[in-house]
């Protein structure tokens, strides 16, 4: 059995992948900004494979505290090269979760591929572009398959707020009869956490390198799922002064690793 260490594991993500996948996994539960913490479960043992999924995500978070999330998603990244470059038996592939927030949203339908110029409009997706160039300059000369995947939305059950999906759930479940959502007037490409499980699975399978989108590749338009959560028929107000954005993959090169997304019709299943 191939053996993975993994950062990020009591994460919605994580949490799942260590279910689903057939890996015995090292877990890091210290602090990734602590260059000894790091070292030294890096060192202690040897494995097959990484995944890095350790962050801080929530937009809105980052924003708040950009000092604090550059030291978890972009110095805490650099302390796992740094120690990799020194470990004897060095991991044969590393997955690296990237955004779509690496992309500037689009006033227009467009999929975005991974060619598509880098301009985030996030710190968040700054961050992680800063991450990203780490990994594939300082491990460039290292046997080490560095492979980025730029994960566009995603729902899960256990997800919290601030994400989207949370956040509409928590508003429709209040006491008033009449709500306004204020400029959701927005299409994002969603997947499920199982799509994500299964792509970076198959990656990791084909010894996939370099970038690839993690996405649907399908449009939901935010208004619809707020009517589709809208079960006491609530009186839904949408005021829009902004105009609607898209941030939709183009997935075509995961595509060619036979891997497939849930079908369109099951996909709205997890949004219950």
């Amino acid at each position: 059995m191939l053996t993975c260490a993994i950062t990020g594991s009591r994460g919605v993500l994580g949490s799942k992948l260590k279910k689903k996948l057939p890996l015995k996994f090292y877990e890091f539960r210290g602090d990734i900004t602590s260059k000894k913490k790091v070292n030294q479960w890096i060192q202690k043992k040897d494995f097959d494979i990484l995944i890095h999924l350790a962050a801080l995500v929530p937009t809105n978070l980052v924003n708040k505290n950009y000092k604090k999330a550059y030291k978890v998603n972009v110095i805490g990244t650099n302390n796992l090269i740094n120690s990799l470059k020194k470990k004897e038996n060095k991991p044969k592939w590393l997955f690296f979760s990237s955004t779509s927030h690496v992309y500037k949203p689009l006033d227009k339908f467009k999929k975005i591929s991974e060619k598509s110029k880098l301009n985030p409009a996030s710190k968040y997706g700054k961050t992680k572009i800063l991450a990203e160039k780490l990994l594939l300059k300082k491990l460039k000369k290292y046997p080490i398959k560095v492979c980025i995947g730029r994960i566009f939305s995603f729902t899960d059950k256990k997800q919290k707020e601030p994400f989207v999906i949370p956040a509409i759930k928590k508003k429709l479940n209040n006491s008033k009869k009449k709500i306004i959502f204020e400029n959701i007037n927005h299409f994002r490409d969603f997947l499920n956490t199982n799509d994500i499980i299964s792509a970076i699975y198959i990656l990791m399978k084909t010894s996939k390198f370099g970038i690839y989108n993690i996405g649907s590749g399908k449009k939901f338009d935010l208004r619809k799922i707020v009517k589709l959560f809208n079960k006491k028929n609530k009186d839904i107000v949408f005021k829009n002064t902004h105009r609607p954005t898209y941030l939709i993959s183009n997935n075509n090169k995961l595509l060619k690793t036979k891997w497939r997304p849930s079908r369109f019709k099951d996909n709205i299943k997890y949004f219950y």
